[in-house]
C-alpha cells in the first residue's frame, strides 16, 4: 500500500467524492490509495470509507490551513464543491479559490476538477431570455464552477476539467415521476418536446476520473464532457414505465411556468433546463458517448442505471 499513489478527494462523503472514493477502493489493481477528504471524520459514511481502506482526514474549505495539510504528499486530488450546500456563486467562487491555492502549493501532479460548463460562454447576461441570478449569471452552479476553470490554469495546476451533467439520480429524487390528478404517472420536466437530456449516473464520475487518473499524459490539461445517455422526456418516461410496471407519460414544463413554483432553486433549475434546451447541439452533442465508453467501459446508460436503482424509485 505505502506505494500507491495518493488521491486526495474532496467530499468524500458525498454522491461525487464517494463514488470517486469507491472507485479507487474496488480497483485493486489500481496504483492509487485514497486520502478521504471531509469535515466530519467520524460520521458514518466517512467510517464506512475507512473500513474499505480510506485514510480519511478531517479539512473544511472554509479553514484553508487543512486543506493544505490535506493534500501534503498527495500525487492527485479529486475535486469537487457543493454549491447547494450554501446556493451561493460567489462563496461557491471562494472555496474554489481555496482549493486551488492548496494544489498549488502542495505541488499536487493531477488534478481531476468536477466542474460544468459556464453557461455565458453561449449566452450573455444581457440576452433576455432567461433572468439573470445572483447578478451576473444564467446558472449561477454552472458559471461560478465553469468561470473558475481558468484559476487552475493561471496557477499551473495540472488539471483535468471533467465537464458533468444531470444525474440519473435525480429520477429517483425530487425529479422522479409524480402521479397526477387522474391517477396517471407524470414525468413533469421543463424540457421541450424532442429535446435530448444528457445524463448520467452520478457513480460515473468516479469512475471516469480514476479512467483519466491512469493516463495522465492524455488528459491533464485537457477537458472531458461525461454523459451516459442522451435522451428525450418522452424516451425517459418510457424507459421509466418500463421498470415501473405502469404507464408514464411525459409532460413538457415550460420554462416560466417552472422558474416560478417558489421552491427553492426553482429559477436556477428553470434556467439550467432552458440552457440544456436552447443550446442542446452544444452541450449534448459535446458528450460522445462512445468516446467515453472507450475510456471508461463501465459507464452506465440510463437502462443500466435503471436495472440496478428502479427499487429506488418512490411512486404512491
Amino acid at each position: 500500500m505505502s506505494n500507491k499513489k495518493v488521491i486526495a478527494v474532496t467530499g468524500a462523503t458525498g454522491a461525487q467524492g464517494g463514488g470517486m472514493a469507491r472507485a479507487i477502493l474496488a480497483d485493486p489493481d489500481s496504483s492509487f490509495t485514497v486520502r478521504a477528504i471531509t469535515r466530519n471524520p467520524d460520521s458514518p459514511a466517512a467510517k464506512e470509507l475507512a473500513e474499505l481502506g480510506a485514510e480519511v482526514v478531517r479539512a473544511d474549505f472554509h479553514d484553508e490551513p487543512t486543506v493544505h495539510k490535506a493534500f501534503e504528499g498527495a500525487y492527485g486530488a479529486f475535486l469537487v464543491t457543493n454549491f447547494w450546500a450554501h446556493g451561493s456563486a460567489a462563496k461557491e467562487t471562494e472555496e474554489i479559490e481555496v482549493l486551488v491555492r492548496a494544489a498549488k502549493a502542495t505541488g499536487l501532479r493531477h488534478v481531476v476538477w468536477s466542474t460544468l460548463e459556464d453557461t455565458r460562454d453561449l449566452l450573455p447576461v444581457e440576452d433576455d431570455r432567461m433572468p439573470v441570478l445572483q447578478d451576473k449569471y444564467n446558472v449561477p452552479h454552472f458559471d461560478a464552477k465553469g468561470e473558475a476553470n481558468e484559476l487552475f490554469t493561471r496557477a499551473g495546476v495540472p488539471t483535468t476539467f471533467l465537464n458533468t451533467t444531470f444525474f440519473f439520480q435525480g429520477f429517483a429524487q425530487a425529479m422522479g415521476p409524480q402521479r397526477g390528478e387522474d391517477g396517471v404517472l407524470t414525468l413533469s420536466l421543463p424540457l421541450e418536446d424532442g429535446k435530448l437530456l444528457a445524463g448520467v449516473d452520478v457513480a460515473d464520475i468516479g469512475r471516469t476520473a480514476l479512467a483519466v487518473f491512469k493516463r495522465p499524459e492524455e488528459f491533464v490539461g485537457a477537458t472531458l464532457h461525461l454523459a451516459g445517455d442522451h435522451l428525450t422526456g418522452v424516451q425517459y418516461a418510457e424507459k421509466l414505465a418500463a421498470v415501473l410496471g405502469e404507464p408514464v407519460r411525459f409532460q413538457a414544463v415550460p420554462y416560466d411556468v417552472f422558474r416560478g413554483l417558489g421552491f427553492p432553486g426553482a429559477d436556477e433549475i428553470g434556467n439550467m433546463f432552458q440552457y440544456y434546451g436552447d443550446f442542446d447541439q452544444e452541450f449534448t452533442g459535446a458528450r460522445d458517448l462512445d468516446r467515453l465508453r472507450e475510456i471508461n467501459p463501465e459507464l452506465k446508460s440510463f437502462d443500466d442505471w435503471l436495472a440496478e436503482n428502479a427499487s429506488k424509485i418512490s411512486v404512491s
